[in-house]
């Protein structure tokens, strides 16, 4: 997603949700929730990572490995690159290698102040995670978080095939071997994976682009290994009735045309918590000051 150039001289607070049973530390709000379900049991078969560890993977450019859609019923659901040429029809190359190149260096004002909290989020990783995988990995400034997990593999999804060489220039950099970077062309929607695949899922600055959250976050619980990790970082609608929310509310249809449909007013929150983590989910909420219209963000971990 791209951002708009849009600072006031104050930081917007954040508004407190009492009938949601939250409690207030700081500028940060903490909420849990605990949902008990039943998931559909992990399918069988796999393939060997690059990296040298066991792990289930199909890819919709290498057809001899399985792919698992969960679109519809095995018989009759597309495949996931069907599924992204449905949901992301294919634009000309100048616009994925432009909007490439704004990702990875017209983002460094918002890395640098969102830092602290992406460390912080990603310490959860180490020792828990060896197979990571990213969603809309961009030009991957997540990779460098990665970096004390010995030997992990990270696969990184995402719509735009031109994020791939800055996703992996950044996997070089942070010290990633490059047998243990795999980019795949896919939407988040349909990931060619297959069931309990990976140990965490990290998704910054992605649901609010993608065309289906319900089924997003299905997904990341269907490729999630039992016990695995979901981190996020998002920015959400901020409150109704709020200056912020006026100014999102009449930036937000001009964001999903130059932001490759970034939406300003979703509340990600109220999907993260009615998703049927079995585990649980823990979501901070905090306010950034130099990016007024993407307050308040959100970042957290849901447990499968």
């Amino acid at each position: 997603m791209a951002i708009l150039n849009f600072t006031p001289s104050s930081m917007f607070p954040v508004t407190i949700d009492s009938a949601r049973g939250t409690r207030v530390r700081g500028s940060i709000i903490k909420m849990q929730k605990s949902l008990n379900t039943t998931d559909p049991p992990a399918s069988p078969g796999f393939s060997l990572c690059t990296c040298g560890r066991k792990h289930f993977l199909g890819e919709a450019t290498t057809p001899f490995l399985p792919i698992s859609p969960s679109y519809a019923a095995p018989s009759t659901a597309p495949n996931s690159t069907e599924v992204l040429n449905q949901l992301r029809p294919p634009k000309p190359d100048w616009y994925f290698e432009l909007y490439g190149y704004f990702r990875s260096a017209g983002m460094e004002r918002y890395e640098k102040e969102i830092a602290v909290y992406k460390r912080k989020l990603f310490a959860n990783l180490v020792g828990k995670a060896e197979t990571v995988l990213e969603i809309g990995i961009g030009a991957g400034p997540n990779i460098k978080y990665y970096n004390n997990i010995p030997n992990v593999c990270v696969l990184g999804v995402d719509p735009n095939p031109k994020m791939e060489s800055h996703a992996r220039k950044s996997a070089i950099e942070a010290g990633v071997k490059s047998e243990n970077f795999k980019f795949i062309h896919a939407v988040a929607e349909s990931m060619p994976l297959e069931d309990a695949s990976v140990d965490a899922v990290v998704g910054s600055l992605v649901m609010c682009s993608v065309s289906d959250i319900p089924q997003t976050l299905k997904e990341i619980k269907r490729i999630l290994k039992p016990g695995g990790l979901y981190l996020f970082v998002e920015h959400v609608a901020a409150e109704d009735g709020t200056f912020l929310r006026m100014v999102q509310n009449v930036l937000d249809p001009l964001q999903q045309v130059v932001a490759d449909g970034c939406h300003l007013t979703r509340s990600t929150e109220d999907y993260l918590l009615e998703a049927g983590f079995k585990g649980g989910v823990d979501i901070n909420k905090v306010s950034l000051s130099a990016f007024y219209h993407l307050s308040p963000h959100l970042y957290g971990v849901a447990y499968n």
